[in-house]
């Protein structure tokens, strides 16, 4: 028996950080918002690595930052520990990462939406939702609650159908040993739609005191303040290290002794595992040669001895894992607080969604994180921010919002999922980015704060200071482009000291900067600015002088993707009209119904062959469509 809980614009399913994300977006968009969890002791839990940000993944913070998110705020006030990666390679692969300390994380996280306007957060379980006419219309809970909504965003992580491996034993559980959600997995197969079995997975946690930190190496923070958020100007310089060490040869001969316990090899684990971040087992089977493997060891917060041993995520039984722990340099000793362990769980096939993430089958639906096939804080909080968007858009009667691939790693994500699916859980790589020379960590700010500033989301006094650092990174590359070194004693002694060569005449301060050599550093002191410069600027002046050429390469490729995306393919064209097109490429091209000539250029299966069939067909002005 259900009964009448209350209306909303958007309802959001979940609190984890695809659902904080939806939610906090759609409120600040000024719809009103109400977000469901099933447990308000688990908002913003990290179940696996306490960390932030790393390669690709510390560009999404930021981009979540530029259109108006949380994660890059949250993590900035209550991590342990920061890191810039890849510092001695290419702008394009420099990354920040955070270990967080996920107690603090998550309370500040809900604090954030407890204090939000026209945002509710209440605990319930969902299970399922009000459909009239294939129009999602609200949700019920167990309880009977019964929440009418403009628009629902489904974020619920690893909770369908969630089950626990460890060992011999299996039981129905989300992560954490949280209550599992089984009657909306089951509702949704009701309402027709195609789910996958994942499995993702956890290391054990141990007791720092009982580890000898003498046999690791430590890996401090970077002594350089530093933050995700570009609001942030209050930093936390009391860090705590992690630890490094690596598996013996001994834990490898435990591994291969116990692979018949093991439920990844014993066919207990149905579930497809994330190829980029394998078990322990699974690396030692996968690279037998290898004779150790790096393992982290993380603390969890400030007010904790539960120790995270990155690298070390398994399945293996209890007992098992003891020896594992022990066989580790270092860990000879160490108490386990906790076991790792497999989850598997269902996800939605996602092709079976728009680029607004919204599902093709039911209107004013949509879903966002893990439930799209997706790994990773990270890749859940960039879809909840763009699904809260759309959903608080939609509910608002206003436009909805897709990111391309040159726009941000968030379109990069988006795109590949709904246009290409995925087999495993997905996870973000630089590699999957053609254009990662303009999509980089240090200029986040310039592809998007714009966006989210017209969005609603980026508020006036960060909007303005935002056009300040535009117009000074702008003044100061006229400035360099205008500005003419001679070859005074001064600067011939500065180049030799860097190791270049002297200069034969005068140049150009910004063809100067070019010199691999050369930093902004070194230009100022031989042309000095009247103005004072700030470091965020000078990052991006050198970046785009000695970048030049090959940003200019990747715009105009950039340029011929916008042209092919604004050939639009009407959303009700009939496939089975177009002759000529191969068998599979039709079939693909019927299940994503792709918006536009580039995106169907990206489908599998479909070949520039079928590209040239459906653009002599579109350009004819033949658009036979499915009434």
């Amino acid at each position: 028996m259900s009964y009448d809980a209350g209306y909303y614009d958007v309802v959001v399913i979940g609190a984890g950080h695809a659902g904080c994300e939806a939610g906090l977006a759609s409120a600040r968009l000024g719809a009103k918002t109400l977000v469901l969890t099933i447990n308000l002791d688990m908002v913003a839990f990290m179940p696996c690595n306490p960390s932030v940000g790393g390669p690709a993944k510390g560009t999404v913070v930021r981009e979540i930052d530029a259109l108006g998110g949380e994660m890059a705020k949250n993590i900035d006030k209550t991590h342990i520990q920061m890191r810039m990666l890849n510092t001695g390679k290419g702008p394009a692969v420099r990354a920040l990462r955070a270990q967080a300390d996920k107690f603090s994380y998550q309370h500040e996280m809900k604090q954030t939406l407890e204090n939000e306007k026209n945002l509710t957060l209440v605990q319930g379980m969902v299970e399922r939702l009000i459909v009239e006419d294939d129009v999602c219309k609200g949700v019920i809970t167990n309880t009977g609650a019964e929440y009418r909504a403009n628009t629902v965003v489904i974020t619920t992580g690893t909770f369908l159908r969630g089950e626990i491996i460890l060992g011999e034993l299996k039981y129905s559980s989300g992560p954490n040993n949280q209550q599992p959600s089984i009657k909306l997995s089951e509702h949704l197969e009701e309402l027709g739609f195609n789910l996958v079995r994942f499995k993702t997975g956890t290391p054990p946690r141990v007791n720092s005191h009982t580890i000898d930190y003498s046999k690791t190496e430590i890996q401090p923070g970077d002594e350089t303040p530093r933050a995700f958020s570009y609001e942030t100007t209050k930093y936390i310089t009391d860090q705590l290290p992690c630890w490094l060490t690596y598996t013996s040869e001994e834990t490898h001969q435990i591994i291969d002794a116990n692979l018949h316990r093991s439920p990844m090899y014993s066919g207990m684990i149905k579930g497809t595992g994330p190829r980029y971040c394998p078990s322990i087992e699974d690396k030692v089977v996968r690279f037998h040669d290898k004779p150790r493997h790096q393992i982290f060891l993380e603390p969890e917060g400030r007010n904790t001895q539960e120790v995270y041993v990155q690298g070390l995520s398994t399945s293996l039984p209890e007992d098992v894992q003891h020896r594992l722990i022990a066989s580790v340099p270092g860990l000879e000793n160490a108490q386990m607080m906790r076991p790792g362990y497999a989850i598997e769980y269902d996800a939605i096939v996602p092709t079976q969604l728009w680029p607004t993430l919204e599902t093709k089958k039911i209107k004013n639906l949509y879903t966002a994180g893990q439930i799209n096939g997706t790994s990773g804080y990270e890749e859940a909080a960039a879809q909840g921010i763009m699904a809260g968007i759309n959903a608080g858009r939609r509910a608002l009667d206003k436009e909805e919002v897709i990111l391309s691939r040159s726009d941000a790693y968030i379109g990069v994500l988006i795109d590949d999922l709904v246009t290409k699916g995925t087999a495993e859980p997905y996870r973000l790589l630089t590699s999957r980015a053609e254009y990662r020379l303009l999509l980089r960590h240090d200029n986040a700010d310039l592809r998007l704060t714009e966006l989210g500033h017209e969005i609603g989301l980026i508020p006036e006094e960060r909007f303005q200071m935002f056009l300040n650092k535009k117009t000074a990174i702008q003044q100061e590359m006229e400035r360099l482009q205008g500005t003419r070194i001679k070859p005074t004693n001064e600067v011939q002694e500065l180049i030799r000291s860097v190791g270049g060569s002297e200069l034969k005449d005068g140049i150009l301060a910004s063809d100067l900067l070019k010199r691999p050599e050369m930093t902004y550093d070194h230009i100022r002191q031989l042309a000095p600015s009247e103005q004072e410069i700030h470091p965020d600027v000078a990052e991006q002046i050198e970046i785009q002088i000695k970048y030049e050429g090959y940003i200019q390469k990747s715009l105009q490729q950039v340029d011929k993707l916008k042209r092919m995306e604004d050939k639009k393919i009407p959303e009700n064209i009939d496939y089975d009209a177009i002759s000529g097109l191969a068998n599979e490429a039709r079939a693909n091209l019927k299940e994503v119904h792709p918006l536009s000539i580039a995106q169907a250029s990206r489908i599998s299966g479909v070949n520039p062959a079928d590209i040239s069939i459906l653009l002599v067909y579109l350009e004819q002005g033949k658009i036979a469509r499915v009434n």
